[in-house]
C-alpha cells in the first residue's frame, strides 16, 4: 500500500470516531417530567424562573453554586441547582433554558443555563416608529 492509501484510511477513520462520538453526546429538549425518567442522560429544559419562591447566591459560602425555582413548559417546578456563579441579570430574564440532569423527583442539577431576556421593544414602541417613518 502506499503511503497516501494509508493516510487516507486514518483520516477516514479518525472523521468516523469524531461523528460517532459527536452523536452520542447530543442532548435532547425535554421536560422535568421526561428528564426525571433517565437520570443519566443530559437535556436541556425551558422553562420559566418561579420569581415567587426565593434563589440562594452566597458566593461566600459556594461560588459555584446557585439554586432557583423553574416552571417547565409542563407546569412542573423543580428546584435547580446550578454548578456555577449567578449569571448577571438573571432576574429579569424572561426564559431559561436549563442544561444538565434530574436529580430524583424533585431537583435538577444544571451545568449551564441558557437565558432569554425580554425584548426592549414593545408593540407600542414599533407602531410609533412606522407612525413617524411614514
Amino acid at each position: 500500500m502506499k503511503k497516501t492509501h494509508i493516510i487516507a484510511i486514518l483520516v477516514i477513520a479518525i472523521a468516523f470516531g469524531v461523528i460517532l462520538t459527536s452523536l452520542s453526546n447530543n442532548s435532547t429538549y425535554a421536560s422535568f417530567k421526561e428528564a426525571t425518567g433517565s437520570p443519566n442522560h443530559t437535556y436541556h429544559v425551558v422553562g420559566k424562573l418561579d420569581r415567587s419562591k426565593p434563589f440562594s447566591y452566597d458566593p461566600h459560602v459556594n461560588a459555584n453554586l446557585f439554586t432557583f425555582y423553574m416552571i417547565d413548559k409542563d407546569g412542573s417546578e423543580r428546584k435547580v441547582n446550578l454548578n456555577r456563579p449567578k449569571p448577571d441579570d438573571f432576574e429579569k430574564s424572561d426564559q431559561l433554558v436549563v442544561i444538565g440532569t434530574a436529580q430524583g423527583t424533585d431537583g435538577f442539577d444544571a451545568a449551564d443555563v441558557l437565558m432569554k431576556c425580554p425584548s426592549k421593544y414593545t408593540a407600542d414602541s414599533i407602531s410609533t416608529v412606522k407612525q413617524s417613518s411614514m
